[in-house]
Order: structure tokens, then sequence, then C-alpha cells
């Protein structure tokens, strides 16, 4: 059967999946956010309601993939119970385990069951694809990328080492009937075959069932801009949010209370947030985690206190440093960024993480789910 029969169409033009399908993602998902003269934006730039989150400039999309080379890609599965999905982030269009790109990570809070961590922190390398997913999907979702990288690498655990997977997690179980495991090999596959520049943001992918700050949230990304030596850089930021509690929500600088009358019931702060960090700065891997420890500060500009049943996971990479899997030579070239010129750096990842759960929050739509529980998204409440 063709696996396009399986396409339903939903509001605003959104093609998605039911449980069983098996090809590639939606086209865009979540709200399309337009603004007041009826155009389409992305990040939070041009909202209705006039957010606006610091100063710095950012690139052409305000996303993630504004870093030359890095692409995202989701499968969502959206029918009644089933809310998930998986979202896939190729750090550069080539051989990633040959041509691996210099990495870092750091765990704010770890009550997460994100795979990977411990290799890229001894090794300073990314090797594959980064894959989010809900937490009880980890395991299909991992074996799913070793067999994808063992089709295009036939010298791992033959001529050479192992592979190592990193896959990231929230759990959504509070919209997903997380317990039936309906993610498979065939939706990660569709994920990876979906990557490119311009995705979607809000309740797709992996983001499909998550909550942030007890609204609707899910993927959100923005990028700034940074000049270095009169040349242009990027920085980008991707979120999955899944984390946070209503009344700590801060919107661009403005308590939720003091834009909106209406009120959620009390909720826990479980959940998680997955931060992905993305640069054509080079960098080292020092510097590198030196930018993962300040995405805590954007999560703080929105009201994140990380509380203990929530696991803060970030990543960060640069596609202008590359750590060949094999040399002929014992030392390599790199380029580094001098210390005494990082603080607008760190500016950048504040602003990019900040702006990428709003924007995750604006992006999301209205969704019913597991039990016929219903997340309200922020836009829609923004409009009464």
């Amino acid at each position: 059967m063709n696996p396009l029969s399986y396409l339903r169409q939903l509001p605003h033009g959104e093609a998605r999946f039911t449980h069983d399908c098996f090809s590639a993602s939606p086209i865009r998902g979540g709200a399309v956010l337009e603004n007041n003269n009826g155009e389409v934006f992305m990040g939070i730039d041009k909202n209705e309601w006039g957010f606006r989150v610091g100063h710095l400039p950012h690139g052409e999309r305000n996303k993630i993939s504004d870093v030359p080379g890095v692409t995202v890609g989701h499968c969502t599965l959206a029918d009644g119970d089933i809310q998930t999905g998986v979202t896939a982030l190729l750090p550069h269009p080539g051989d990633v385990f040959h041509d691996k790109v210099l990495a870092a990570c750091h765990v704010i809070n770890g009550f997460g069951k994100t795979t990977g961590l411990v290799q890229i922190d001894e090794l300073g390398t990314l090797e594959t694809p980064i894959l989010f997913t809900n937490t009880l999907s980890v395991g299909t979702v991992e074996t799913a990328l070793v067999k994808y990288m063992l089709e295009r690498n036939p010298d791992i655990c033959e001529t050479t080492g192992s592979v190592n997977p990193v896959v990231c997690e929230c759990n959504d179980c509070g919209l997903n009937d997380i317990r039936g495991l309906h993610v498979t090999e065939a939706h990660v596959a569709a994920a990876l075959a979906d990557c490119k520049a311009d995705f979607a943001e809000g309740a797709v992918g992996a983001g499909r069932g998550m909550r942030c700050h007890g609204l609707k949230g899910g993927i959100g990304s923005a990028s700034r801009l940074v000049e270095l030596d009169g040349k242009s850089y990027t920085i980008g930021a991707m979120v999955l949010s899944n984390h946070a509690t209503f009344d700590d929500l801060i919107v661009a600088g403005t308590p939720i209370h003091e834009l909106l009358e209406a009120r959620i019931p009390p909720h826990e702060d479980k959940g998680s947030i997955i931060t992905v960090l993305a640069t054509d700065i080079p960098l080292s891997e020092r510097q590198l985690r030196r930018l993962c420890h300040r995405a805590l500060v954007g999560l703080s500009r929105t009201g994140s206190a990380c509380g203990n049943g929530s696991g803060e996971i970030v990543l960060a990479f640069t596609t202008a440093n590359r750590m060949p899997h094999y040399s002929d030579k014992a030392l390599l070239p790199m380029e580094m960024l001098h210390d005494d010129v990082i603080n607008p750096l760190f500016r950048a990842v504040a602003e990019c993480v900040e702006e990428s759960v709003l924007s995750s929050l604006l992006h999301a739509e209205t969704v019913t789910g597991y039990h016929g529980r219903t997340v309200q998204c922020l836009s829609d409440l923004l409009k009464k």
C-alpha cells in the first residue's frame, strides 16, 4: 500500500500520520503563526503580541538550521490516544561517523535517559545524528539509529570500533499512550529522511505529546548572529520542551499572570527539556561545554526552576572543527576562539534558548490525546 494513503488532512493544511504510517513526516506542524499583516513568522519574530527576546540579530530562518549544513526532520504520530513521534537532527550533510564534529554535553538535572552522553563527555565528538523521542521508545529509536549507521558505514565493528548513538527523550505520558510503544524503527527512518533546513516547530515529531509550563510544548528553535574578526557566525538552539510550571512562566520578560486571566490546574514540575546548541564558530570541546552551561540562563528567563523530576540535558557541537575517524597524521590542525571574546557567544546562547522555549509554546497547537486529556496552547489562550 502507498504510505501516503495513511495521510490525514488536519487544520492549518498540516498532513499528519496515523500511528501505523511509515513514510515521510508533516509538511508543517503546530499552529501557523501570523502577525496582523498575515505574515507567517519563524521563531517568535513578528508575532502579533510584540514579544521580543534579547538584542542580538537572528539568522534568516531564526532556527538552528541557520548554522550551515544543520537540518531537522520529524515523523509525527497523531491518532487519538497516540500523540508522539520522532525528531532527527543531522549535524552536517556528510558522513558524520567518518567526519565527526567536536561536541560537549552538560547535565543540569539528571532525571533523564538520554544515550551517548558518556562517550561525548570523554572524547568530545559527535558521530551520529541526534534523535529525539518519548522516554519508553529510546530503545527502539537507538536500534534504528544503529541500523542507519551500519548501513552507511560497513567498517563499523568490522575493521574499526563501534558507534555511539545519541538518543534524547522526554516523557509524554500525559497526552500519549506511552505504554503502547507505538514508535517503530520505520518512524525513525521517516524522520531521518525528512531532514531539511525549513523544519516545523511546535507539536510535531518528538514534541507531539509534550507539555511545557503546563501548556502545549514541543519543538522550538532560534538562532543568533555573532561577528568575529569581521565575519558573521551563527549560534542556533533547538529544544524539546516538556518541563516547568504554568505559574512560573515568563514570556519575553512578562509573567504569565500579567498576560492572561486564564488559569490551569496546579501541577508538579516534572517532564524534562532537551537543548541542543549548534554553531559554525571554531570552538574546542571545553568551550562548547561552557556554552552548554549558559543554556540554564535561557531556561531561567522563561521561569524554569529545574525541578527534581525534570531532566535538563544540554548538548552542543560545532561544524567548524571536525575530527576525522581515520587520519595518516598524528597532529591535526584546528582553529579555536580566544576566550577573551567568548562573552557574545554566552549572550547568544541565553537568547537562543529563551526564544526556543517560547517558540515551542507559540507554535504548538491545542492537542487532545490519551484518555481524552486536552492540553491548551499558549497562542489560543492569548487570543481569548
